[in-house]
């Protein structure tokens, strides 16, 4: 596979996503033309740096507190080689999740990345993706004559970095191509101006991640507003990709029926008349698990996020591993209110799931 040659975002002129306060490198990640696009862009813009023997041991990080270190970690950038090759499952999102990045810039205070994370909030990137598309090829020939899905965003959100790795153009590029292969990617972000122009073939779903307007103002700091990212995914249509949104966590909250009410109502004004058709919509109801909720709480004092477990039912995992749900009750009646109000704006959406 040929190396892609990608141009990074010019230094001289920073981009306002993620602009890290301090930068990590695995002396190999130089060794990619990627690495060394990211280094250059990292001097020119005058982000401190250090050399680490590896992305997974970042120690030593500043902060009085270990609140204050956190909050330095989900600033701080690390640029590795991913070497783990081997692809966990996604389901029931994809079959398959692809790792290009770990870690979010974001604030969210429900994010399930609080504790799979644990230790680790910063942002690690990998530049081999001629390796990872590799073994993407693979798997893709493995399962040949099935389609096989690959989900971009289980453990970071890509979009968010992509004005400094240029990796989302590589893996849409490469996708485009694969008549047995699809890629999917979920942001909070509306960073998506360099993905329009591709190639895609429709084989590339984006999806946005919204809410009603209580719940981003709320929980979801340090993300794109709700009109951006809206305003993004018009853009995202109207360039040819297949669409679709993530409604996660949906909360039960004082007027939560007028919110989401006018969180559809507000997705039909702003998108393209013939949007409905290959829409998709997946439903995830808010959870947290004990840990999740130590965590939260900890790191977010202030937060008004609702975890009283006495308030919830607990469901059962895959993994013998339960979360905190809502009950019967509440999650049906979310789940009808807001499958009533996507079909009555969308016709032709399609719901993937509700969990």
């Amino acid at each position: 596979m040929s190396k892609t040659t990608l141009e990074l975002p010019s230094a001289r002129k920073p981009h306002s996503s993620f602009i890290p306060e301090l930068v990590f490198f695995e002396p190999a990640a130089l060794d990619y033309p990627k690495g060394q696009r990211i280094m250059e862009w990292v001097k020119e813009t005058g982000i401190p740096y250090r050399m680490t023997t590896s992305h997974n041991r970042i120690t030593n990080l500043p902060g009085n507190s270990e609140l204050e270190q956190y909050k330095i970690a989900k600033r701080t950038l690390v640029v590795g080689i991913r070497k783990t090759l081997k692809f966990d499952q996604s389901k029931p999102s994809a079959e398959y999740a692809i790792p290009i990045a770990t870690g979010c810039m974001g604030h969210c205070h429900y994010c399930y990345l609080q504790t799979t994370l644990g230790a680790k909030p910063y942002i690690r990137v990998y530049v081999n993706m001629d390796d990872i598309m590799d073994a993407a090829q693979s798997y893709i020939e493995e399962r040949i004559p099935e389609i096989t899905r690959f989900e971009a965003a289980c453990t970071s959100d890509p979009v968010g970095l992509e004005p400094i790795t240029g990796s989302l153009e590589e893996l849409i590029t490469f996708m485009a191509d694969q008549e047995y292969g699809r890629l999917r990617f979920v942001t909070k972000f509306h960073y998506v101006d360099s993905l329009l122009s591709l190639k895609h073939n429709g084989h590339t779903r984006i999806r946005f991640s919204v809410n009603d307007k209580y719940v981003i103002k709320n929980f979801e700091p340090a993300t794109s507003r709700f009109e951006e990212r809206i305003e993004a995914a018009g853009k995202v249509a109207r360039a040819g990709y297949p669409l679709g949104f993530i409604v996660a966590p949906i909360i039960w909250h004082e007027g939560w029926e007028e919110g989401y009410a006018e969180l559809f109502s507000s997705l039909a004004e702003a998108l393209p008349k013939d949007a409905s058709s290959n829409l998709t919509f997946e439903l995830i109801q808010h959870r947290f698990t004990k840990t999740a909720k130590n965590v939260i709480e900890k790191r977010y004092p202030k937060s008004k996020l609702e975890m009283e477990i006495e308030k919830r039912k607990y469901k059962w995992g895959r993994w013998g591993q339960g979360k905190y749900v809502y009950p019967d009750e509440q999650a049906y009646a979310l789940r009808i209110f807001i499958s009533e109000r996507i079909f009555e704006h969308f016709p032709d959406a399609v719901i993937d799931y509700f969990t």
